[in-house]
């Protein structure tokens, strides 16, 4: 399957203007396309978004992160094109900014 997404391209329109993460329920629909998720003890893996009591108690930095290990995630498997269109197709008023 030949992709069109590229990890480096997606992550710098992640961050672009200021971006820190999708708002919580564009962030939480994304975090369900990536396969393979599971259950780990109390927690699961990838790690869900940083949403609901999360996004109170966590730093840009904290979301910035979890983000890109979403993002990584769906690169190592095989749904970059489908998480990185839909991040793409995002408004920028769907998205928590630096500023906000």
């Amino acid at each position: 399957m030949t992709t069109n997404e590229s990890l480096p391209s997606l992550l710098e329109h992640v961050q672009a203007n200021g971006r820190v993460c999708p708002l919580p329920d564009h962030w939480q629909r994304i975090w369900e396309m990536l396969p393979d998720r599971r259950q780990v003890g109390a927690g699961y893996d990838p790690p869900p978004p940083l949403i609901l009591g999360g996004w109170s108690y966590s730093s840009n930095l904290d979301k910035i992160l979890r983000l890109r290990t979403h993002i990584e995630w769906a690169a190592g498997h095989g749904v970059l094109d489908t998480v990185g269109a839909a991040l793409r197709a995002l408004a920028e008023n769907e998205w928590h900014h630096l500023r906000d």
